[in-house]
Formats: structure tokens, sequence, C-alpha cells
């Protein structure tokens, strides 16, 4: 969390995105709310903006997308988030997050959105207190494997740890305030697509925002 804080702060025209659902039936608050109260109460957001520059201070920049699931969401819905809540695209993403996970987000992930690979930046934290070679093996057997054969997470073994991690039934607004992403966030290839060359692991093939040939909106 440190690391994520420091880079808002270093950046000033960053957007710190904490991103992750209500995925505790006990608990009134998201994930990222809580991450992002933790930072807060932690000191490593400052609490009040500096006189001279609203935009010079990491808590103008820093929001929480409250409705991911899973990792895969995490990065989706954190660029939908992005584009709510600044009119326009992320021009550069760099994830914080375990390292055992940097396969998953750069290899499965980011292709699977198409996001360019020059423009995308993993900085990996290595797990405290966990036995490093077990943490491996389990993001290996739960993490990268089921993603290897269904890259949208929306089958089988994915989509029900979703539904799991779902108790209070909630949906999120990027349809509205993401139109632009609403076909790839419809996109589940499966096998009844096989008949047309299309399997779980079919990447997406529409236009998007950030593709580099600008066709994206053309009529």
């Amino acid at each position: 969390m440190h690391g994520r804080a420091q880079m808002a702060g270093d950046d000033e025209h960053s957007l710190l995105v904490f991103s992750g659902g209500q995925t505790r039936p006990s608990s009134t608050t998201t994930e990222a709310e809580s991450y992002l109260r933790l930072a807060a109460v932690s000191g490593l957001l400052p609490s009040l903006p500096k006189p001279q520059s609203k935009s010079s201070s990491p808590l103008f920049r820093a929001t929480t997308e409250d409705y991911a699931l899973d990792s895969f969401q995490n990065l989706l819905f954190s660029i939908a988030r992005f584009h709510e809540y600044t009119g326009r695209w992320p021009s550069k993403i760099t994830v914080v997050g375990y390292e055992m996970k940097r396969r998953r987000f750069t290899d499965l992930h980011r292709a699977a959105l198409r996001w360019p690979a020059d423009r995308f930046e993993y900085v990996g934290i290595d797990a405290e207190g966990e036995d490093a070679a077990a943490a491996r093996q389990g993001e290996l057997q739960n993490g990268y494997l089921p993603y290897t054969e269904d890259t949208y997470g929306c089958h089988g073994v994915l989509l029900a740890k979703r539904r799991a991690r779902n108790p209070f039934l909630r949906h999120h607004p990027y349809y509205s305030s993401a139109p632009e992403l609403a076909a790839l966030l419809n996109w589940c290839p499966g096998p009844s697509d096989q008949e047309h060359g299309q399997d779980q692991t079919a990447v997406f093939p529409g236009p998007l925002p950030w593709d580099s040939d600008g066709a994206f909106g053309r009529e």
C-alpha cells in the first residue's frame, strides 16, 4: 500500500485507484474503501489538500473502485472507474500487487484487454509471513492456470468464485459510465462459439478506446 501511495504522490498526473468489491457478508464496506481508509489513517495519503494547488495532493487523486470480485475485474473495472472519475482513458497503467501474481496480470489479464505492453507496468511486492513456495504453488493452481483456460473468468470455477464473492448481489455501473466498454464487459466466449472458431480463451475482437490504430468510434 505504501508503494501505491508513494507513486501517486510522486506523479502529480496519476490517479490512484483502490479496487475491490463488497465481498464479505459480515462487512458493510468494500475492500477498496477499506484500503483507502487504511492508507489515509496511516498517513500514506495527506488528509488535507495543499492550499496552493489542489491537484498536487494525492488525496484528490485517489478513489475507489467498489465492484471488482477477482483480479481480472480489478484491472478491467479500474480502467472503467478511471474513465468514470476523469472522463478520459488512462495513458499508462501501473499495477501494484503480490509478485507471485505478476504473470497472471502481465501475461493473461493485460492481454485479455489488449492493453499495450509498453504502457503497462507491474510492481511486485513479496508476501510477508507466508511460505513463498506454497504461495507460488497456490497462485499457479488457483489463479494462473484457471485463467489460461477461461480468459475472462466467466465459466466454471472462476464464475463460481465471483458469485460467492458477491453476497449482496451488487452490480457495477460501468455500462452507463463507460459505455464504450459495454461489448468487452459482455464478452464471454464459450463452447457455444466453437463453430465460429472461438473457445473460452478467445480474445475480445472488437474495437477498444486504447487501440493504437485510432479506429475506435469510427463509423
